[in-house]
């Protein structure tokens, strides 16, 4: 039960502090006249006055509310290491002992476990989300069991009570971690990369001055080398191949260190092309020698060198050669001496002239078995006793001709293998493509035919020849889908696939496997021209092996669903085609940083002087302190008693009714009158 005294003047504040002058001047004026029955007419006007102000007793019924304590467990992964799991839950049973022990306390438990991705220990969400479930007047303090690595300190509330600190850990803990300072997220071929690496110990670490390190590209058996602790160290680094490269550094774990979490940092980068060098040699002139040239141009990518052959020695027209303006064809320059500075060499409806002779034709054949790149778009030529099959070249071109140029109109079509081969797999609008009018005959030797023409005769046909890639386009008619002709066709998307194709560009590869990763969860690709494929060999970080179904999802690609409970590199096997990938990062956050520390939550802490303490020195008492007061000491910390209460009902009576302020101001006023009438 609560008592006080309210005002509910009847007129405003301000008229009754002018009367109250008003009736204190007169009063003053009567008692230094010393009139008589000046006092009792002065108590009259007090009453008056009070009564005017509506005094009312205001009596409530109050029911006392308990204080809340807010006490969080940091149950994330770095609280796994150590002993700390055993700190935490020896100091929470003895607070919770404590706490109920207290009068009129409630305690509010939050457990604070791994967030999605790698979010860290966000201490400072979790402790306001409490804090937004709890009227403010009535927390006494928040207390956190926790290592002190926090990752959220720029979400820190504005606290209502002290927060208190009980730190895990041990003074003796050490780590050694490798930090790798710049990833770029792709890398030029070819090119040398610097990658920036530091290993460093944190806490009561052994003195060192170097460590071993070993580095693994793509899964390969792992170089060592021997760094120092605590400096930056430059390593270059030669990307070996197009797509995703998976490189692995590692620290190998040491005696006593608190975790080998952060030992391994695991970089995918994906190798990348500069530039694109391309050599098109176009036997004469046509329409289709435009096509080519607008489509290499078009790419900002390539570098293009083109010659068009429009005098061959065999033209004899009488014109003085001081007077020709023609560009020498460099032959012995383009095929024998910078023949591998190109990623592709194109023949553009290119004969046998006397230009390039068979020595440098072999040596294309062997440019293309070593890793090069040709691709032949035939016309009539190739069909004739001058046709480039009839030379060195016979040995790599996977189709000969059979002497026949078909030259009818004819649409174009994907074969059954071409449904599955990525370079003509989901062309747009396939079955709705203008016609083409001419068509070479010719006979596969090898390779796949993923393009069929007029009475389903070989259109496409791509091979492998040795390490390199070869490609026959029995057709010089591209350019009429370029031209829009009979509702034209998907050129540039054909042409640009059959040109990264050649190159060996990862995303276009027939047989490939290769997976997609998101957060813990994967999804393998299995390309094959086979209708079936078998199971895929998951080999965990741990070294464990699972076997997954692939599943058709369209002609030619197969696909799988993993999700990896382990953090770290995974290797990837079907027949004869492996990749590997990483999950999660190979240090999370939680691992970056072990070492328990004060430093990263003093801030919140000091905001009304609580305290962080070491459970290793035992759990500190709890005292009550008033608020703004020092909240934490040696051995103990405050907790602000609330005090808080509900009410429950509200009584009001006023404290002058008009019956008693008449009977009052009357005896007054009489009294003042006989006062008088005595003097």
């Amino acid at each position: 039960m609560s008592n006080s005294v309210l005002f509910e003047p009847l007129i405003s504040w301000q008229i009754l502090y002018i009367l109250a002058a008003i009736l204190a001047l007169t009063t003053g004026f009567a008692a230094w006249r010393g009139l008589s029955g000046w006092l009792l007419r002065g108590l009259g006007a007090l009453v008056i006055l009070v009564a005017l102000s509506g005094p009312v007793l205001h009596r409530e019924d109050r029911a006392p509310l308990s204080d809340v304590v807010l006490l969080v467990e940091d149950a994330t992964a770095s609280q796994s290491l150590g002993d700390r799991g055993g700190q935490t839950a020896e100091a929470l049973a003895v607070l919770e002992q404590r706490l109920a022990a207290r009068r009129n306390t409630e305690i509010r438990r939050i457990k604070l476990g791994d967030g999605d991705g790698d979010a860290g220990t966000e201490l400072m969400g979790a402790i306001s989300q409490a804090l937004a479930k709890e009227p403010a007047g009535r927390v006494a303090g928040i207390i956190a069991v926790s290592d002190g690595v926090v990752h959220d300190m720029d979400a820190a509330p504005t606290l209502p009570a002290p927060l208190h600190v009980f730190q895990t850990g041990e003074a003796s803990d050490w780590d050694r971690r490798i930090i790798v300072r710049n990833a770029p997220a792709f890398g030029i071929l070819g090119e040398p990369i610097t990658l920036t690496l530091r290993v460093e110990d944190s806490g009561a670490a052994p003195v060192a001055d170097f460590a071993p390190l070993q580095i693994s590209v793509d899964g390969a058996p792992p170089l060592d080398f021997t760094i120092p602790i605590g400096e930056d160290i430059d390593v270059p680094l030669t990307l070996a191949h197009g797509g995703r490269n998976v490189i692995q550094f590692t620290v190998p774990s040491a005696e006593n260190e608190l975790t080998d979490r952060n030992n391994t940092a695991l970089i995918q980068m994906n190798g990348v092309r500069d530039r694109l060098r391309v050599l098109l040699v176009s036997g004469e002139p046509h329409p289709g020698g435009r096509t080519w040239r607008n489509l290499l141009k078009s790419d900002s990518s390539v570098d293009l060198v083109h010659f068009t052959i429009l005098r061959p020695p065999s033209k004899q027209d009488g014109v003085p050669v001081d007077e020709l303006s023609l560009i020498a064809f460099p032959t012995r320059e383009l095929f024998l001496q910078k023949i591998e500075d190109f990623d592709l060499i194109i023949f553009d409806r290119y004969k046998r002239r006397g230009i390039l002779p068979s020595a440098y034709l072999d040596n294309v054949v062997r440019y293309v078995e070593e890793g090069g790149a040709v691709l032949v778009a035939a016309g009539p030529d190739f069909a004739s006793a001058d046709s480039i099959y009839r030379s060195p070249l016979a040995r790599i071109l996977p189709a000969g001709p059979t002497a026949l140029v078909v030259e009818e109109p004819y649409v174009p079509l994907i074969s059954d293998v071409g449904a599955r081969h990525p370079v003509t797999a989901g062309l747009p609008n396939a079955g709705g493509w203008g016609e083409w009018l001419r068509l070479v005959d010719v006979a596969p030797e090898s390779g796949h035919v993923v393009m069929t023409g007029a009475g389903d005769r070989p259109l496409l046909v791509l091979d492998r020849k040795g390490e390199g890639r070869i490609a026959l386009l029995a057709s010089d008619q591209a350019w009429l889908w370029a031209r829009g002709y009979d509702g034209g066709g998907p050129q540039l998307e054909l042409l640009r696939r059959l040109a990264h194709w050649m190159m060996g560009e990862p995303e276009l590869e027939e047989e490939s496997l290769s997976a997609q990763a998101n957060g813990q969860s994967m999804r393998i690709i299995r390309r094959s021209l086979q209708d079936t494929v078998g199971e895929v060999e998951v080999i965990t970080p741990s070294g464990e092996t699972k076997l997954l179904a692939l599943t058709e999802q369209e002609p030619g690609r197969f696909e799988a669903r993993f999700e990896g409970s382990e953090i770290g590199l995974y290797r990837l096997r079907n027949g004869d085609q492996e990749a590997v990938i990483g999950l999660g990062p190979a240090a999370p956050r939680e691992f970056a940083q072990v070492i328990a520390t004060s430093a990263i939550v003093q801030p919140a802490v000091d905001q009304l002087r609580g305290g962080v303490h070491r459970l290793e020195d035992g759990v500190p008492g709890i005292r009550n302190v008033r608020l703004g007061r020092p909240a934490s000491g040696r051995n103990w910390i405050g907790l602000v008693p609330r005090e808080a209460y509900e009410v429950q009902s509200v009584a009001r009576m006023s404290l002058m009714p008009a019956w008693l302020v008449l009977l009052i101001i009357t005896a007054l006023v009489v009294g003042g009158w006989l006062r008088e009438g005595r003097s």
